[in-house]
């Protein structure tokens, strides 16, 4: 099988739209975070918690793709789809910081 790159642009577009379509972070104010109960910020931290590793392994594998040298572009979509990542676990772990300080307020065995 011949890859050429009318073939593989189309498959590159395809991959890079669904990668965007999964790194929508869907964000709770810091303010909903002192109405949970402290059952609710611990499924709220462990659900953040998942996310930040989901990412951080998505970051990884693009990070670790080997992208073809006449690719034109190629190195520079990958740069920006890892950077992309890296933006995306900065606020999830800011997310996870505000969920763990409302926890500590509310939650007395948390602490």
């Amino acid at each position: 099988m011949k890859f050429t790159p009318t073939a593989i642009l189309p498959a590159i577009a395809i991959l890079l739209f669904v990668a965007g379509c999964s790194s929508t972070v869907a964000s709770i104010s810091p303010a909903k975070y002192d109405e949970m109960s402290c059952a609710e910020l611990n499924s709220a931290l462990g659900d953040t918690a998942t996310d930040i590793s989901r990412t951080a392994i998505s970051r990884g594998k693009v990070a670790n793709t080997s992208v073809p040298s006449w690719l034109l572009g190629g190195e520079r979509v990958k740069t920006v789809v890892a950077n992309r990542d890296t933006a995306r676990i900065e606020r999830l772990q800011q997310q996870q910081q505000a969920i763990v300080a409302a926890r500590k307020r509310r939650c007395p065995s948390s602490q």
